[in-house]
C-alpha cells in the first residue's frame, strides 16, 4: 500500500499531474486569454491601419537620413514633434538644448 504523505501544497499534490484535455477545458482555456490583450491589439490595429509595409519603409527611411543630418550638424539628443497643418501631418525634429553637442 502506498504510504500519502501529509501537510503537502497544493502544487507538491499535483506535481507531475497532466489533466487530459477534454471537450470542455479546450474552450475554458481560449476563455481565460486576457481581454486587456485583445483590447491593446485592436487600438494598436487602428493606429497602424493606414501605414502600409511600403509607406512604413519609406518613413523609416527619411527618419534615418533625418537621424544622419542631425548628427553632422552635432545634435545627438533631439525629440520628433508631429503635427497636422492642414491636409498635411508634419515631421520637424527639435533639439534638446541640454545635451546638444558642441
Amino acid at each position: 500500500m502506498v504510504k500519502i504523505p501529509k501537510d503537502l501544497g497544493d502544487k507538491d499534490m499535483f506535481k507531475g499531474y497532466a489533466e487530459k484535455e477534454t471537450f470542455e477545458t479546450m474552450f475554458l482555456s481560449a476563455e481565460e486569454e486576457p481581454r486587456t490583450v485583445i483590447k491593446n491589439k485592436i487600438k494598436e490595429d487602428l493606429n497602424t491601419a493606414y501605414l502600409t509595409k511600403d509607406l512604413q519603409e519609406k518613413i523609416g527611411k527619411l527618419l534615418l537620413d533625418l537621424k544622419m543630418d542631425l548628427y553632422k550638424d552635432g545634435i545627438i539628443d533631439y525629440e520628433i514633434k508631429v503635427k497636422k497643418v492642414g491636409m498635411d501631418i508634419v515631421l520637424s525634429a527639435a533639439a534638446n538644448k541640454s545635451k546638444a553637442r558642441t
